[in-house]
């Protein structure tokens, strides 16, 4: 497994489940259900205070699991990522490649 944090542009369902991600120039499409839990984040390395009403997102951050494969190559591997989305921006990022996908990280990186 790798673990490092890279920007991924994520198309989403109504629901506001990942449907498609672009990672790397290359589209993926999901291959199964996402599943989706919150994990606690250091804010205080973040952040210089905690304002007054500000709680989503502060203490936890939503993290998503999804196994995906080549839109256009559905015959290739799966690659099972987690993916980390900011409450406040809506932005995505890439923070955990699994499947030994260790190769993909070097030419990612």
């Amino acid at each position: 497994m790798g673990i490092f944090t890279q920007s991924v542009a994520v198309e989403c369902t109504t629901a506001g489940d990942p449907k498609r991600l672009e990672w790397n120039g290359r589209i993926y499409a999901l291959a199964a259900e996402p599943v989706r839990w919150y994990e606690r984040r250091k804010w205080w390395t973040e952040e210089r205070r905690a304002e007054r009403g500000r709680g989503a997102g502060l203490v936890d951050h939503e993290v998503w699991r999804v196994q995906v494969r080549l839109e256009k190559a559905r015959s290739a591997p799966l690659l099972t990522l987690d993916l980390s989305r900011h409450v406040d921006s809506g932005r995505w990022r890439l923070v955990r490649v699994h499947d030994g996908a260790a190769v993909r990280l070097k030419e990612s990186a």
